[in-house]
């Protein structure tokens, strides 16, 4: 299966040139040349590397980055940027990005360092599945396909965003995790969810894990402040 790559690029000769070679290479190409269509596109592609100028009208590369790291998107980002200063560099390595290369570059250069960080991110991917499943008391999580099992048997399914809480408050164990934090990490700023939201959440936590909700052992509100989990 190729690689799915999001070149984003406002020049529109460059951004031909390089999906051109690309495809020669037999990676599996979308373009955009505007950044708020380049933030919605990597939020919802799942893509395993992100080309992203900073130069765009709507909204600069540097702010995309900062977004996708901000809503939990791990897709590998490499600059393609005319803007060089080591200051430049520097800022985007900060916001995120996995690689910075300065226009104008050679293109066996840039299909180099796009074959070193594809091979990165299938490693890492690789460790993360290993490492996706969670046991505590009876109960096993397989992050990967959202299953809930207790005692080895299969009991129910949770959606995404009750998985990334689930997997947001297991990573924590003992820490309180406020409101704030859970909205901007599970939902990000683009979505308005209510506080009462989380609590719908930590009730059907509560009805699959405890064998008495009303007075939990692992899944705890700690009030005005946020919900932790105990193992």
């Amino acid at each position: 299966m190729s690689s799915k790559i999001l070149l984003v690029e406002d020049e529109e000769s460059l951004l031909n040139v390089i999906r051109m070679n690309l495809e020669l290479e037999q990676y599996h190409v979308d373009t955009c040349s505007d950044g708020e269509l380049a933030l919605k596109m990597a939020k919802e592609g799942n893509y395993d590397l992100i080309l992203l100028d900073v130069m765009l009208p709507k909204m600069d590369g540097f702010e995309i980055c900062t977004q996708l790291r901000k809503t939990g998107n791990v897709s590998p980002i490499l600059f393609l940027t005319a803007r060089g200063t080591s200051e430049d560099r520097i800022n985007g390595l900060k916001r995120g990005a996995d690689d910075y290369l300065v226009k104008p570059f050679h293109l066996e250069e840039l299909l180099l360092r796009i074959k070193i960080l594809l091979n990165r991110n299938k490693k890492s991917i690789t460790q993360e599945e290993r490492e996706e499943v969670f046991s505590f008391g009876n109960f096993k999580i397989d992050f990967n396909t959202f299953e809930i099992f207790e005692n080895g048997n299969k009991k129910t399914e949770l959606g995404k965003r009750e998985i990334q809480l689930l997997k947001l408050l297991i990573q924590h164990p003992g820490k309180v995790i406020s409101r704030e934090e859970i909205l901007d990490k599970i939902w990000g700023e683009d979505a308005y969810p209510t506080s009462r939201t989380i609590d719908n959440y930590i009730l059907v936590f509560r009805k699959n894990f405890e064998s008495n909700p009303k007075e939990p052992r692992y899944f705890h509100s700690v009030r005005g402040v946020g919900y932790k989990f105990t193992p």
